[in-house]
């Protein structure tokens, strides 16, 4: 897969206001309130995404990756979540002070997300081409054989095998990769100015997962759109991304262009994540796994919240919470020791 920044001329578009970033998410909070205490799910969440731009948000299940996009996209549910602080910027505009018209109005048409379960994500008691034909009846006010021909031209356009065939079809009759597919049409349906793609290529096989990958790349570039992509697997970015943010127990914990991060990982917890990819030259090796489990989220261990899984841990690292430290231009580790880190 060719790094998709390379030889692409994008076709103009306007980023924030200001001339800023597409989207910018500040010192973002999310909480949930249980029968068992508050679960800091999302805590001082701080990145950004320009127009053409991929970031990779990286790590295990229960880092707050997915959490961090349903608060961008305004589909918590609110209550038991809350968001006590923090900002969604979208082109310099709060999106957490809209109302929810306001919001409504920019979800699909101006950030749409791609969800990692396809087949819970459609619904299975209505056509592939109803479902697709719904986001041009609803904000472009077309009719059904409008919308039905857009449907078939958008999955035309995501080359899945004769469309117009196809198009009355139900979810349970494609398989997953083309389930995915269609996920992806329905994304791009009103030509958004960023994706959002929560784990898109969960379940899938190699082949299909370097498939859907190369499509969302090819679409980026056709559209110049800003890309969020959510993922545990760091194979698959290496190819597509420009940057990336690693997440655990809800924080931040590194940020580096792609490139820097997997020559030089700056925090133990990235470090491992790269250690437990499989490796050919070390074929008859024991897989290496980061030892212990990401911690209860109802009760985030005091200091560094990786501190029981380090092999680095000292004192200081039992009783104070890193800050981003500033490792380079574009760069920034949440370890009290990142230089012992880097250096290794």
């Amino acid at each position: 897969m060719e790094k998709k920044s390379e030889g692409r001329v994008p076709a103009p578009r306007p980023e924030g206001e200001d001339g800023g970033p597409l989207l910018e998410v500040r010192d973002l909070h999310v909480e949930f309130h249980t029968r068992d205490g508050v679960a800091k799910a999302v805590n001082g969440v701080s990145y950004s995404v320009g127009a053409g731009e991929t970031l990779a948000v990286l790590g295990e299940s229960g880092s707050g990756k997915s959490v961090t996009a349903q608060a961008i996209m305004g589909i918590l549910d609110m209550p038991p979540g809350r968001i006590p602080r923090g900002e969604v910027l979208f082109r310099g505009r709060d999106m957490l002070k809209m109302s929810a018209e306001e919001r409504r109005r920019i979800r699909g048409r101006k950030i749409a997300m791609i969800f990692q379960d396809a087949l819970s994500s459609l619904n299975p008691v209505l056509s592939v081409g109803y479902q697709l034909g719904e986001m041009f009846r609803v904000h472009e006010g077309l009719s059904r054989k409008e919308a039905r021909a857009k449907a078939i031209e958008l999955m035309d356009r995501v080359r899945i095998p004769a469309a117009k065939e196809r198009v009355g079809d139900y979810p349970h009759q494609f398989s997953g990769g083309m389930r995915q597919r269609i996920m992806i049409a329905m994304a791009l349906a009103l030509e958004p100015d960023l994706i959002i793609a929560d784990e898109p290529t969960t379940a899938l096989d190699v082949t299909v997962q370097a498939q859907v990958m190369d499509l969302l790349a090819e679409l980026q570039r056709e559209f110049n759109m800003g890309l969020i992509l959510i993922t545990h697997d760091l194979g698959v970015v290496a190819d597509v991304a420009d940057k990336i943010a690693v997440m655990y127990a809800g924080r931040i914990v590194e940020t580096a262009p792609v490139r820097e991060l997997y020559g030089s990982p700056a925090h133990p917890y990235t470090r491992g994540l790269l250690d437990s990819i499989p490796r050919l030259d070390r074929k008859g090796q024991e897989l290496y796994a980061i030892k212990g489990l990401p911690p209860n989220l109802l009760k985030v261990p005091t200091g560094c919240p990786f501190n029981p899984r380090c092999p680095q841990a000292q004192d200081i690292c039992r009783t104070d919470i890193p800050v981003l430290h500033d490792v380079a231009p574009g760069r920034g580790s949440a370890c009290h020791f990142w230089k012992e880190t880097i250096g290794d």
